[in-house]
């Protein structure tokens, strides 16, 4: 079978019954000859040319192997078949020939060769009227038919032909049946993963609605923690503010740091739930605008230098190049950054955190680079992909150590994807991470709902 038609799923039933007509067919075509060659004394042209035509339908899969062309060389194959029997009829028996049975085939095989489509039908219908009508203009026009083999000697001959021609056909039923079996296999199939589909859609909308209502519930209890905790960082800086010029508190003070410390350690994994709970359900927005990333780097590091230094971290920024005014969505911007950092700060110990902030030019378009390296807990390149999960933290990775709930990296991945910016992680060659964020650093300013 041709590659072509191995490919399609349509036509390889159909081609397949063509390729085992053709090959088993003459077989059953040539009992039928060679009965003949017995009874005529004579056998001249007559013969020969039936026994042409039978044996021609072999070289139809070779045909079709070298072609391609299914539908030709099926017409052609029909119209051998009809001018086979109408030759055998006119010279064995006439209308009373016992070929005449195969005619019947004839149609049966134009619907297992090209299907149930109008056209090749009514082509092949019209190809039997005009073989009829020639084959009886034949014999109107006063040609009478000849007389080979007595008639009464071809008794015997039509008991075969007739036993051959059932025979055919019940081969090609039974391959009809078998591909009807198959259909009816496939349908049930397609059923069914019709039905897997409605229930997966159900399972989809269920989980959707899950999430939503995780989302209002995160939000929801987000501000409500909020306002106790402003409460507990404020007095906690008030008492430290009174405490602060009295001589022997230094416990007390100790313990109000501890109280202010975790207050603020936690307003701040309240603020980040929040932000990705509204990131999840769709309602944070960008805001994008114009300003001085230089200005940003400063405060940036302002922010972070306190950080990386409770761990005994050397906190080092470079800039590259000329910064100057960008746009863009700098409040998500700086807390993509902080997360990446804080996150840097908290994996090194005694090390060094490096934050790389510059422009570059890539395919005629500016870029803004802020790079984070550290040099904390070297990670596995299978890890990697699961730290943009949410509460999600690499195995054996110091942070199982210090603690973290596992959802600054998450955060500022899905911040990064809001601003349409891309966030790229490697594995430094002597241990540690460098995340990289790259951000066009022009674009209209607009305000857009994600």
């Amino acid at each position: 079978m041709p590659p072509a038609l191995r490919a399609s799923r349509d036509m390889q039933q159909p081609a397949r019954m063509f390729l085992i007509s053709h090959l088993f067919g003459p077989f059953l075509g040539h009992f039928i000859t060679i009965y003949l060659y017995l009874l005529d004394p004579h056998p001249d042209y007559a013969l020969w040319v039936l026994e042409a035509s039978i044996t021609a339908f072999w070289a139809f899969p070779l045909a079709l192997r070298l072609t391609g062309a299914y539908t030709t060389l099926a017409l052609i194959s029909v119209q051998n078949l009809i001018f086979a029997v109408l030759w055998g009829s006119y010279h064995y028996g006439g209308l009373s020939s016992p070929f005449l049975p195969w005619f019947t085939v004839v149609p049966l095989l134009a619907f297992f060769y090209l299907g149930p489509a109008p056209g090749p039908r009514l082509l092949v219908l019209g190809m039997i009227a005009v073989n009829l009508t020639l084959f009886y203009f034949v014999y109107a026009t006063g040609h009478p038919f000849p007389e080979h083999v007595p008639l009464s000697a071809l008794a015997g001959i039509g008991l075969m032909s007739i036993l051959c021609a059932a025979v055919y056909v019940s081969m090609m039923a039974l391959s009809y049946a078998h591909i009807v079996a198959n259909q009816s296999e496939l349908e049930r199939e397609v059923q069914d993963h019709r039905a897997t589909a409605l229930k997966l859609r159900e399972a989809m909308a269920d989980a959707e609605a899950a999430n939503d209502a995780k989302s209002g519930f995160l939000a929801k209890m987000s501000h409500e923690l909020r306002t106790p905790l402003n409460a507990v960082i404020g007095y906690s800086d008030m008492l430290l503010e009174g405490l602060a010029m009295k001589r022997g508190r230094e416990q007390q003070i100790a313990d109000l740091r501890k109280i202010n410390g975790a207050g603020k350690h936690l307003l701040s994994l309240v603020t980040d739930v929040l932000d990705l709970s509204k990131i999840e359900a769709g309602k944070m927005p960008v805001f994008n605008e114009r300003f001085d990333l230089d200005r940003l780097v400063d405060e940036i590091e302002a922010i972070c230098r306190p950080l990386c230094a409770t761990n005994g971290n050397a906190f080092i920024v470079e800039r590259r190049g000329e910064l100057g005014m960008v746009e863009g969505d700098i409040t998500k911007l700086r807390q993509a950054t902080v997360n990446l950092l804080s996150n840097a700060a908290t994996l090194s110990k005694n090390g060094r955190v490096t934050l790389i902030v510059g422009r570059e030019q890539r395919r005629s378009t500016d870029w803004i680079v802020v790079i984070i390296r550290d040099t904390g807990s070297r990670m596995s390149r299978e890890s990697l992909p699961k730290l943009s999960h949410n509460f999600n933290r690499a195995e054996g990775w110091p942070e199982m150590k210090y603690g973290g709930a596992g959802i600054g990296l998450s955060l500022a991945q899905k911040l990064c994807l809001l601003m349409g910016a891309d966030l790229e992680v490697e594995d430094e060659p002597g241990g540690g991470a460098c995340f990289t964020i790259r951000l066009r650093a022009s674009r209209a300013a607009r305000r857009r709902i994600v």
